[in-house]
């Protein structure tokens, strides 16, 4: 198999490797976008309350330190310079306040007022145009102190710490498509192995077994190729074998018509033999012409402009009229004809002529296995779903593996050729492709007579 003929299958599509890999990929990345967009508010929030936390820890340590030093400051005035500077580092802000109604960056009056009251505040507020985080501390009556520090810090923090956690992903994602590359490998070999299979029973392989290996779902491909496989050398073997019958049968009617014509045509016949001679050769000739008609009847009946001509046909005159023929035939070979018939008329809408066709192959074919004394028996009687039409025979009868091919071309033929009378092999082949072009179906199995049994069941309506 070469490489040109398997990309030119491909048709340029992705494989599935490559599928996977960017699936994955795309999945993971949405993973982290998404992941990045829930985790922000989250780490915020978490960020803010640490914030508080640590900015209320510190006020603490403000009015310890303000109390150790025994700090008495004027008016609303802001922190001692070197506590505002130590405070400023941590970009941190903070004021003294002592009287009440005092305008406070970041506080209502009311929270002020609470304050200096005694009671601990911790709020969020605006001051300057900037979203603050505020914490106050009474330090004694009427006196307060208040630290505040931006929002924007607890911002970044929370994007610092979500940029991490991206680039931690990113990090993962990256180690993680090599790996995903070569586990989608793994698990698309045994595709690529029913692949090739594929490709080589395409071009005529018929030996290719695969090992099932895989995922169940991928393992059963491979039992079904196998499976495939062997169901395609057993209808190419029977095929060969229908080819090789048909072959012999056309074979024989042209060597008797080419013998007699060249001896007729050479004068080696006798005046007194010509006729006779001719006889021959027109029945020969006859034969041959049912082998060919059968031949594009049933390759007709494999194609999509099979027509039926569907009238209304009263089945039980239909059978009473190929009784008439048949019982001749049959009295010739000493074979008893009999007819059962339905107590009144038995109208479908099918076509009459296939409906006789499948009627007189399976009596031409329940005649030549019957021996002399024996019973044929053609049988009419409607159904739940319109009606069936049976031939049995007190013949050889078929096994149980004849009843499951019966109705392949050239099966029944090769099997029984030379060990009892057969026809072309095409005979039964038209009877199930018949009944399934009229809608209908048909069956084989043991007759009560002891021979073969054949039903055809046909619908309502074709």
């Amino acid at each position: 198999m070469s490489s040109s003929a398997t990309s030119s299958g491909s048709g340029g599509r992705q494989s599935i490797v490559t599928r996977t890999v960017l699936m994955t990929s795309a999945i993971a990345a949405l993973a982290i976008v998404i992941a990045g967009l829930i985790s922000y508010p989250l780490v915020r929030s978490t960020a803010l309350t640490q914030a508080h936390g640590s900015l209320a820890r510190l006020a603490d340590l403000t009015v310890s330190a303000l109390n150790q030093d025994s700090f008495v400051p004027g008016h609303n005035e802001p922190l001692p310079r070197p506590l505002a500077e130590t405070l400023q580092a941590e970009d941190v802000t903070g004021y003294i306040i002592m009287m009440s109604g005092a305008e406070v960056p970041g506080m209502t009056p009311k929270q002020v007022e609470r304050v200096l009251a005694g009671v601990p505040v911790t709020t969020e507020g605006r001051a300057n145009g900037v979203e603050v985080l505020v914490e106050a501390r009474p330090i004694g009556m009427n006196m307060a102190v208040v630290l505040e520090q931006p929002v924007s810090v607890v911002g970044v923090t929370a994007i610092d710490v979500i940029r991490r956690v991206v680039i931690a992903l990113i990090l993962g994602l990256l180690i993680a498509i090599p790996i995903g590359y070569i586990a989608a490998r793994r698990l698309t070999r045994p595709l690529r192995a029913a692949r090739d299979a594929a490709n080589e029973m395409a071009q005529g392989a018929r030996d290719v077994r695969l090992e099932p290996e895989g995922p169940q779902e991928i393992a059963d491909i491979a039992v079904s190729l196998n499976r495939l496989s062997q169901a395609l050398s057993v209808s190419e073997g029977r095929q060969r074998d229908f080819l090789l019958s048909v072959s012999h049968e056309l074979r024989t009617p042209l060597t008797a018509v080419k013998g007699y014509a060249e001896a007729m045509a050479d004068g080696v016949v006798p005046a007194e033999d010509v006729e006779r001679t001719a006889q021959t050769v027109v029945s020969e000739a006859e034969r041959l012409d049912r082998l060919v008609t059968d031949l594009l009847d049933l390759a007709r009946l494999g194609a999509v402009d099979f027509r039926v001509n569907p009238v209304e046909t009263d089945l039980d005159e239909l059978v009473a009229d190929a009784a008439l023929v048949w019982s001749d035939r049959a009295a010739k070979h000493d074979v008893e004809l009999r007819v059962e018939r339905p107590e009144s008329a038995l109208v479908i809408t099918t076509d009459p002529m296939r409906a006789r066709q499948i009627l007189d192959n399976l009596a031409e074919n329940a005649l030549r296995v019957s021996p002399a004394g024996s019973v044929i028996v053609l049988s009419t009687r409607a159904d739940d779903t319109g009606a069936i039409l049976e031939v049995r025979d007190s013949g050889p009868g078929l096994t149980d593996d004849d009843v499951s091919v019966a109705f392949e071309p050239g099966v029944l033929h090769e099997r029984y050729r030379g060990v009892r009378p057969v026809g072309t092999g095409l005979g039964l082949a038209l009877v199930g492709k018949l009944a399934g072009g009229l809608g209908g179906s048909a069956e084989a199995g043991a007759a009560p007579e002891g021979g073969a049994r054949f039903t055809v069941h046909l619908p309502a309506a074709t």
